[in-house]
Order: C-alpha cells, then sequence, then structure tokens
C-alpha cells in the first residue's frame, strides 16, 4: 500500500500589507523589497485569530477538495513554529474544532521544513495501515514572532496555511522522502526566547544571520533534490514541477539553476504570501492544483529547508 494526495485547502487571513504599507513604519520601499526578495506583500492574521484557525480554514478546504468527510480523518499532523500555546498541540486544537476523536494528533516543529517533514511522516503511516485517511497542515502567524523595526527580517515573513488529505493508495502518490537536520546551525536562524517562570526569558522575537541562511539554503534544497532524483532514478528534467519553499526568489531561483530547470517549472507564491514558513509549500501546492498548473501524471518536488536547520524533499507523482 502507499499513498497519495487527495485534496489541498489554503487559506490566507484578510489582512494584506503591502511593501508601500511597510514603508510607512520603516526605513524601506517597494523597489527595495521586491529586487532583493520577490516580495510584494503578505497576509497578517487579525488580533482574534489563532494558528488553528487558520488551519482549520485550510483543513476544510482539503478536505472538501478530497471528499472526505471530517470524522473520515484519523490521523492529523500540525507543522508550525507559532502554536496557539505550549500545550496541547495545535493539532489537538484542530482536532476539537473539526469536532472528530479519530487517532492521533500531534504537532512537527521543523520551522520552514515543518510541512516536508510532516507529509513523510504521515506519508509512512498512511503505507504502513497505522492511518487511513491523514490531515496535514502547515500554518503559521509568524507575525507576532517578528520585530517590526527590522526591515531585514519583518519584510520577509508573512501568515496563512496550508493542508493536504492523504490517503491509501496501489499506486505510489508519493515516490519519495527525505529529510535532514544539522544542529550546529541552530544559532543562525532562531527565536531564542523561551517562558520560564510566568515570564519570558530571552529575546521571544526572530533573529537571522540572511547571508549563512542563503548560502546555505541554496546548498541542501539541490541536494536533497539530487537525492529524490537518484532514489527513484529519475532524471531531473522528468520533473513537472518544482515546489521549494517560499523564502526568497533569489533562493528559489538559484536553486532551480542548480538543477538545471527553466523557472517556467517553478511554482512560486513569494510575491503575494511572502514567506509563510511551513505554510509555504502547501500553500502554493494548493494554488498551482487550483489553477489548473499541476494535473495528473505529473511529478512534482517539493523542497524544504528551515531554522535548525532542517531540509528535506518529497517528490510526488500527482494521480
Amino acid at each position: 500500500m502507499h499513498s497519495r494526495i487527495a485534496g489541498t485547502g489554503g487559506y490566507l487571513p484578510a489582512q494584506v500589507l503591502t511593501n508601500a504599507d511597510l514603508a510607512q513604519r520603516i526605513d524601506t520601499d517597494d523597489e527595495w523589497v521586491r529586487t532583493r526578495t520577490g516580495i510584494r506583500q503578505r497576509h497578517i492574521a487579525a488580533p482574534a485569530e489563532q494558528t488553528s484557525d487558520l488551519a482549520l480554514v485550510a483543513a476544510q478546504r482539503a478536505l472538501a477538495a478530497a471528499g472526505i468527510a471530517s470524522d473520515e480523518v484519523d490521523l492529523i499532523i500540525v507543522a508550525t513554529t507559532t502554536p496557539d500555546m505550549v500545550f496541547p498541540s495545535t493539532a489537538c486544537i484542530l482536532q476539537d474544532k473539526l469536532g472528530v476523536k479519530n487517532g492521533p494528533a500531534f504537532d512537527v516543529q521543523a520551522v520552514c521544513c515543518g510541512f516536508v517533514y510532516a507529509l513523510s511522516i504521515a506519508d509512512r503511516m498512511v503505507a504502513s495501515g497505522g492511518a487511513r485517511n491523514a490531515l496535514v497542515v502547515g500554518a503559521e502567524i509568524y507575525s507576532r514572532i517578528i520585530d517590526w523595526n527590522d526591515r531585514g527580517t519583518c519584510v520577509l515573513f508573512g501568515d496563512g496555511a496550508g493542508a493536504v488529505v492523504l490517503v491509501p493508495s496501489e499506486r505510489p502518490g508519493i515516490l519519495s522522502a527525505h529529510l535532514h537536520a544539522d544542529g550546529s546551525y541552530r544559532n543562525i536562524l532562531s527565536v531564542p526566547g523561551t517562558v520560564a517562570n510566568g515570564a519570558v526569558s530571552g529575546r521571544p522575537l526572530l533573529t537571522m544571520d540572511g547571508h549563512t541562511v542563503f548560502k546555505f539554503a541554496v546548498k541542501v534544497l539541490a541536494e536533497t533534490a539530487h537525492e529524490a532524483l537518484a532514489a527513484t532514478g529519475m532524471a531531473a528534467d522528468a520533473i513537472d514541477w518544482v515546489i521549494p519553499h517560499q523564502a526568497n526568489i533569489r533562493i528559489m531561483e538559484a536553486t532551480m539553476k542548480k538543477l538545471g530547470l527553466p523557472l517556467e517549472r517553478m511554482v512560486s507564491t513569494v510575491g503575494e504570501h511572502a514567506n509563510t514558513s511551513a505554510a509555504s509549500i502547501p500553500l502554493a501546492l494548493d494554488v498551482a492544483v487550483r489553477d489548473g498548473r499541476i494535473r495528473p501524471g505529473q511529478h512534482v518536488m517539493l523542497l524544504g529547508v528551515g531554522g535548525g536547520f532542517t531540509w528535506g524533499s518529497v517528490l510526488l507523482r500527482w494521480i
């Protein structure tokens, strides 16, 4: 038995924050941001919205696309760096909001590579018979953990959620998955604050060495893509679509160049969504599925890299 993606869904908060809007708050302008990142705007969660709320809408849309009722789901995995609370998990909160009590529900924390991690785990559980219908969600509210006075980071991030439903399949939909981590890079991209004795200890805002992140991301995204190709015996030109983590258009384009693939085969939503961390890949996947770019029989490469550092790939055949 194997697994395949039966439906996708996405959700972006209503508030849109453009580069021009940011220019009224910090020393930046639209051209500076666009030429360096490809980002034109980002969505910002409303004060009352929680990560589980974003995840709920994306999940409901994915379930509707798959034609599966919520009570048929027996596994929920949420990839997030911005949970509703310390515990219980956002996945358990989402399970309750869906009104179901079937099977396990848990969070995965691999930052921007979280969805790739979560999808890989769900695939193994469905393929082994440990679960039948799995809901995999990437959901983030990064607007609450960034320093809005730091133009080097605040222009990069946005909020959103993306989801997929995995179901059993006699034919493999997920062809290979490869996960990696190297904790020696943990200080390069982090939110070093924590909660201790009822108070925040340290700085609970995102910090990043952008130059190091760029070099590392381009290197490992290409490496893990080639790893997936080698494992399946496929050539790079057999890939119809590449969906990299939507961090920065320069990272994404450099990765495509290393793979020897034209930019026309890359799905990019970074301009409209910015970097939504664990939500970026499923959001981009949902956009490309719904606009008809991704069609049955095509091969899709998902590539993620995030703080930790974590990185990995999932190679799909769209069924």
